[in-house]
């Protein structure tokens, strides 16, 4: 009688058990994701510090480290209080998250985060690095005039009311997601909002003095180029950890970021070539980001082959932003972050909707989608995420300046912001 006792209680305890066995975390998945969380860490505090500090003048180099440091920090923060919560917390009326996970209370997370095999707190803390990146993206944009004081304060509320809004409304089941948008790693999320928001603030900030009528040369142009280097190693954590899992799509995705990077950079010097009549490490470096910008959203979607266009019509495309913004309307975006990360985004997360046919080597189309309708939801997506970024960037900008002033005064600009915010003390506030 015991022995059949027994037996029954197995058969009937296997379910529970099966259903225990799929819902633990799987260790090989957990430990890509963390090691790519790693990565895109290594891409914002070397790579973004460097390649933004090799392009402005010597005398600004140290302001523009200890903003990206400052802004990685303050964002990473704001993420772990609020910021993951209202991006991934449970859908309640599309726009935003609920509170579930407010600070990131190990009882309040979840053994897996839904439709993942990873634990809820990986997850959270690969989405971090990306919280972080994106303000830091916008530095670019205010190098050489912006005060400390004002970017922080801006980049922490940006960092709420922006991103992670945004960040629900395509990851986190909110209203594009539903759809049927498709961002693998961050095309509309992170590279649309970035550009578009910064480009409103270098409207709102006015012109560098000296711009556009004396040159303002980059002072350390081999710094740029190491960290373009490490932003583009650490990108294959950004975009290959996007799958998130050590799987083919993670491997396809990498793949398609190398190509495009690679296709990009030579593509550009290969204008430069023609245009002035020789390359530059400034023109290289930047090409490759312009290709690892456009790719971004399509990486885990589309073929190496057309990875290779990507990339070469991120090249010819940014490249032209540059001359337009620049040049025709003179817009001070100073380290061209809305040419290069906007346009790049918004251009990537179109193709995406023709290049992901199975015909074009692509992973083909979501039941009820095609072509057509694929195209009108990602172009719906990157005009709604690109009028809600420059209308809420404008209002948290000017609100903020209400309190802190956003630019330094013309002495202060003259001397370089290293001298007139730096001591032997080091870093003082405004």
């Amino acid at each position: 009688m015991f022995r059949k006792t027994a037996a029954a209680l197995a058969l009937i305890a296997l379910p529970a058990a099966a259903h225990a066995q799929a819902a633990t975390a799987d260790s090989g998945d957990t430990a890509w994701v963390i090691a790519a969380s790693a990565l895109v860490l290594l891409m914002t505090l070397p790579g973004l510090g460097l390649f933004y500090g090799g392009l402005v003048r010597a005398k600004n180099v140290l302001s523009v480290l200890v903003q990206v440091a400052a802004v990685t920090s303050l964002a990473s923060l704001v993420w772990i209080v609020a910021g993951y919560t209202l991006a991934f917390g449970e859908v309640t009326n599309g726009w935003l998250g609920n509170g579930r996970a407010f600070m990131l209370i190990p009882a309040n997370l979840f053994d897996l985060r839904a439709n993942t095999t990873l634990p809820e707190s990986a997850f959270a803390l690969f989405q971090m690095t990306f919280a972080a990146i994106t303000p830091g993206l916008m530095v670019g944009a205010w190098v050489d005039r912006a005060r400390f004081s004002w970017v922080v304060a801006f980049t922490g509320l940006w960092s709420l009311i922006v991103y992670a809004p945004v960040a629900h409304w395509v990851w986190g089941g909110g209203w594009l997601g539903q759809m049927g948008v498709l961002d693998f790693a961050g095309g509309i999320v992170v590279h649309t909002t970035a550009g578009v928001s910064a480009l409103v603030v270098a409207l709102l900030l006015g012109r560098r003095i000296g711009f556009p009528t004396q040159p303002l040369i980059p002072h350390a142009p081999g710094l740029t180029m190491i960290g373009a280097m490490l932003l583009w190693v650490g990108w294959f954590g950004f975009n290959g950890g996007s799958a998130l899992t050590a799987s083919d799509s993670a491997a396809t995705a990498i793949l398609n970021t190398h190509a495009a990077a690679a296709a990009a950079a030579l593509v550009w010097i290969g204008i430069e070539r023609m245009t002035f009549g020789k390359p530059t490490t400034v023109g290289f470096a930047t090409g490759a980001i312009a290709g690892l910008a456009t790719v971004t959203p399509a990486a885990g979607y589309i073929s190496p082959g057309t990875a290779l266009l990507f990339g070469a019509a991120a090249a010819v495309v940014c490249y032209g932003a540059i001359q337009l913004v620049k040049v025709k309307l003179k817009l001070d975006d100073s380290l061209d972050v809305f040419a290069v990360h906007g346009v790049g985004g918004m251009m990537g997360s179109i193709l995406l909707a023709v290049f992901i046919a199975q015909g074009l080597g692509g992973i083909g189309y979501a039941e009820g989608l095609g072509m057509g309708s694929m195209l009108g939801v990602q172009v719906l997506a990157v005009a709604a995420v690109a009028i809600y970024s420059a209308i809420a960037t404008a209002l948290i900008a000017l609100g903020v300046s209400l309190f802190l002033p956003m630019r330094v005064s013309e002495d202060e600009e003259r001397q370089g912001l290293d001298i007139a915010n730096h001591g032997e003390r080091g870093w003082e506030f405004d």
